[in-house]
């Protein structure tokens, strides 16, 4: 691993075509991972407050499910930052995915037993790989340079969309095998994320070989040692303006996504059309990462976090005003709750990657996945509530309103920092 490094570094580490190829071979390893960690993912975001509320017979908990598996994903996001800081990122995203895995099989079991307490141990589990999804975008930057960066995290994502897309839409069909099987009809979504999360693992943990952050660590020492390169600036207050991107992106998002559900079926709408919306959902959360990620990287973190905000406060006014029955108007609405998610996630995900070194990275990447976890988590939770002490408009507009904090916060941090490129001069 070490003299890979070294013979890298040696020859010129930017422009050499050993470290090409192996960013192109993560890359490839890293989407095909994706593809089915997409598919695991969306069980949880289309059938489980339905589950919830069919086990508890009450709505006032329907978020519950996803503040769980986001709680989950919380304490999933520190350990596989920390396992992949020093084990790399092979060990760290692969006990992630099969954890998940294990999890979403104790889900099926919980609906099968009709036990409640295993259902939220479960949930709480499954987000091991809710959270393993989103950490896998950092592997792709490990030996991106700093133009690509924003573009590595996109071609990640994008790879997801095939998976994530065809989850909610194989809802239908994977209840009628779980019928088959003797398994109430909602827990069969659960047996295609068992599968999923599964196979993501095993994806990397065969193939992802040598390990890039391993490599662009050793690069990094190499350089500093032979090559006399100045130390990276740790840039905190990019961390910070980063993590709230994406925290506020995460909490509108997951609020107003995990109500949509449950405020469709009060309306008349079966299973497969809250799949069609949750399907239209994910996949513009993560199709439009290709664009996304070009876009962040010429015209700037900045202006594609204004974007965010300004996208998500459309989807929120959108999904306040459109009428329960209007299919229509709910795809939009939750596509541009995806899309706008998708610009925030991205632009901080860019944001935090250059306000960090490889020494630090993956344990300061899963610090802040924390918070996005936790900030997912409270929406979830906080969603339900909100519906059932008031209407969905409310949650929707609400959650709308919020994500207009984005735009003082990227000014502000913009207006800083050339506050002290002045005084630098």
């Amino acid at each position: 691993m070490s003299s890979n490094a070294y013979d890298l570094a040696q020859n010129d580490v930017d422009s050499s075509e050993k470290q090409k190829m192996l960013y192109k071979r993560t890359l490839w390893i890293v989407c095909i991972s994706q593809i089915f960690g997409g598919a695991g993912l969306a069980a949880g975001i289309t059938v489980g407050a339905l589950l919830a509320q069919q086990m508890l017979g009450t709505n006032a908990f329907a978020g519950l499910p996803a503040a769980l598996f986001t709680l989950g994903s919380a304490g999933t996001a520190l350990i596989v930052g920390r396992l992949s800081q020093r084990y790399g990122r092979r060990t760290g995203l692969t006990t992630g995915f099969i954890t998940g895995g294990l999890g979403a099989i104790g889900v099926v079991i919980a609906a099968v037993t009709n036990s409640i307490f295993l259902l939220f141990a479960s949930l709480f589990i499954y987000g091991a790989g809710t959270a393993t999804n989103l950490q896998v975008r950092y592997a792709g930057t490990d030996l991106a340079n700093k133009k690509q960066r924003a573009t590595a995290i996109s071609i990640t994502m994008v790879s997801t969309t095939f998976g994530a897309v065809a989850g909610p839409n194989l809802v239908g069909v994977m209840g009628n095998f779980a019928l088959s099987l003797g398994v109430p009809a909602l827990a069969g979504p659960f047996i295609l994320s068992a599968a999923a999360f599964i196979l993501a693992g095993l994806v990397l943990y065969v193939f992802l070989r040598p390990d890039p952050l391993l490599i662009a660590k050793t690069i990094d020492s190499y350089k500093k040692e032979h090559l006399a390169t100045d130390d990276p600036i740790r840039n905190k207050r990019g961390v910070a303006v980063g993590a709230t991107v994406m925290v506020v992106s995460q909490i509108v998002m997951v609020a107003i996504m995990t109500m949509t559900p449950v405020h469709m079926e009060h309306h008349g709408h079966d299973l497969s059309e809250v799949g069609l919306v949750i399907g239209f959902h994910i996949g513009s959360m993560y199709l439009p990462s290709l664009v996304t990620g070009v876009l962040v990287d010429k015209i700037g973190r900045t202006a594609m976090t204004v974007a965010s905000g300004a996208t998500l406060l459309l989807a929120g006014v959108i999904a306040a005003m459109a009428p329960s029955d209007s299919m229509i108007l709910l795809v939009i609405a939750l596509s541009l709750l995806g899309l706008g998610w998708n610009f925030g996630l991205i632009s901080g995900t860019a944001q935090i990657v250059d306000s960090t070194e490889s020494s630090t990275r993956a344990k300061t990447q899963g610090s802040v996945d924390v918070f996005i976890a936790l900030a997912g988590a409270s929406g979830g939770a906080m969603s339900g509530m909100v519906v059932a002490n008031s209407s969905y408009a409310t949650l929707s507009l609400a959650g709308g309103i919020l994500s207009l904090f984005l735009i003082p916060v990227v000014v502000w941090f913009r207006r800083d920092k050339k506050m002290k490129e002045i005084e630098n001069e």
